[in-house]
C-alpha cells in the first residue's frame, strides 16, 4: 500500500510531554467500526469489557538506555557523544544509535559517566567494534552481565521518544513515569505505552469484574519510532525484537477464548507477540525468539479480538497496524475526531479501545 495513505497532520500542542496524573484519568476513545466513536475515560475500561475477557500486557522493563559521554584516545580532541542502546547482543555487547555518528570509527573508545565521582562504575567505557553505513554501531563494553546493567542504570537516562526529547530533557520523574506497572524484565528502550495507563486500583476493579491479566514479554527497540520512509509499505523492513509467550499463558488464553472470552491486547507489542505465536487456527503456542512481524491492512488477525493502544505517529508502522485492525477509514475518522476533541497523543498521551473491523486490502 502507499505510505502516504497513513499520513496526517498533528498540531504540536497535541503531543503529551507528561502523563496524566493519576494514570487512569487519561481519556479513552472507544472505536467500534460501523458504530461510531465514544468518548470515555481509561477508568471506564473495566465496564467496557466483560467477565471472561483476558487482558494481555507486556511486562518488559525500560532500561536507562540514553548514555552521554565522549570519544577518548584519538588525539587531544574528545568530542561529546550520545548513544542510545537499542538491542542487547550478549552480556557485554549492545547495538546502539550514535548521535553524530561521523565522530566515531571502528576501534574508537567511548567513555560514558560523570567526572569526579569516586566509584569503579563512574567510567563506563565501550569500544566501537562495528559500524554500519547508516551510523548504527555495535559497542563492546568493559563491564559484563549484571555489573554492566548496573553501570548503565547509574549512568544512563530514560530514552524518551524523539518527539518528547526534542522539547525537554529526561529527568528523574521519567524513571517512574516511563515505566509500566507490569515492568519486570529489563530489555526495552521504549515503553510499551498502552500499559502506562494502569494503576493498582484499576487492576482490582478488573479482577472484581472477572477479567484476567496475562503477561507476555517483548523488548521494544528504538525502531518503533522510525517512520516508514519508502513510498510503498511492501518495501519497508521492520526491526526485529525479542519476544516471549510462555506455554502456561498460551494454554490459559486458548482456554479462555474457547469459553467465549475475548483476548484484549494491551498495546501493539502484546498484539505482535500474540500474532507471531498464533497458528492459522488462532491457537497460541509457546514462543521465544525474534519477531519482525509487519501488520498492514489486509492482514487477517488470528489471536486478538480487541486492542487498547495509544495514538500513534503518522506514517508509522503502528498507525498501519491499528488501521489493519479496525480499518483505515475508521482510524482516519477516529484520529481526526481525537485531534479536533483535544486528545493527547503519543507515549504519554491518551488511549483508544479498538474493536476489530473487516479485513481490508
Amino acid at each position: 500500500m502507499r505510505t502516504d495513505l497513513f499520513d496526517f497532520d498533528l498540531p504540536a500542542d497535541r503531543i503529551a510531554l507528561r502523563p496524566a496524573v493519576p494514570r487512569d484519568v487519561a481519556r479513552l476513545l472507544v472505536v467500534k467500526p460501523g458504530e461510531g466513536l465514544d468518548d470515555r475515560s481509561i477508568a471506564d475500561l473495566p465496564d467496557l469489557l466483560r467477565a471472561g475477557d483476558c487482558l494481555v500486557v507486556n511486562d518488559s522493563k525500560v532500561i536507562a538506555a540514553r548514555l552521554k559521554g565522549r570519544r577518548i584516545g584519538r588525539g587531544d580532541a574528545e568530542p561529546d557523544i550520545e548513544a542510545t542502546l537499542h538491542k542487547r547482543i550478549d552480556g557485554s555487547h549492545w547495538r546502539a544509535f550514535i548521535l553524530g555518528a561521523k565522530k566515531v570509527q571502528v576501534g574508537d573508545m567511548l567513555r560514558f559517566g560523570s567526572e569526579g565521582r569516586v566509584c569503579f562504575l563512574d567510567q563506563l567505557d565501550a569500544q566501537v567494534s562495528h559500524k554500519d553505513e547508516g551510523g548504527e554501531v555495535t559497542l563492546s563494553f568493559s563491564f559484563h552481565g549484571p555489573v554492566l546493567d548496573q553501570a548503565i542504570e547509574e549512568r544512563g537516562a530514560m530514552p524518551l521518544p524523539p518527539y518528547i526529547a526534542a522539547r525537554r530533557a529526561p529527568d528523574e520523574q521519567d524513571r517512574a513515569d516511563y515505566q509500566t506497572l507490569f515492568a519486570a524484565h529489563e530489555g526495552s528502550v521504549a515503553a510499551p505505552t498502552a500499559g502506562l495507563h494502569f494503576t493498582d486500583a484499576m487492576l482490582e476493579r478488573l479482577k472484581a469484574r472477572g477479567i484476567a491479566i496475562h503477561k507476555v514479554t517483548l523488548h521494544v527497540g528504538a525502531g518503533t519510532f522510525l517512520p516508514v520512509k519508502v513510498d510503498d509499505t511492501a518495501d519497508h523492513k521492520m526491526h526485529a525484537e525479542f519476544g516471549i509467550l510462555g506455554a502456561e499463558t498460551a494454554e490459559a488464553l486458548n482456554a479462555a477464548r474457547a469459553k467465549g472470552g475475548r483476548i484484549v491486547a494491551v498495546g501493539s507489542t502484546a498484539l505482535r507477540t500474540l500474532e507471531t505465536a498464533a497458528g492459522e487456527d488462532g491457537q497460541l503456542s509457546a514462543f521465544a525468539g525474534d519477531t519482525a512481524i509487519f501488520i498492514t491492512p489486509g492482514y487477517r488477525f488470528k489471536a486478538v479480538d480487541l486492542m487498547l493502544t495509544n495514538f500513534h505517529l503518522p506514517r508509522s508502522t503502528l498507525f498501519m497496524l491499528v488501521s489493519a485492525f479496525s480499518g483505515l477509514e475508521t482510524m482516519q475518522r477516529a484520529y481526526a475526531h481525537a485531534i479536533h476533541s483535544g486528545y493527547r497523543f503519543y507515549s504519554y498521551g491518551d488511549a483508544c479501545l479498538l474493536f476489530a473491523g473487516p479485513s481490508e486490502v
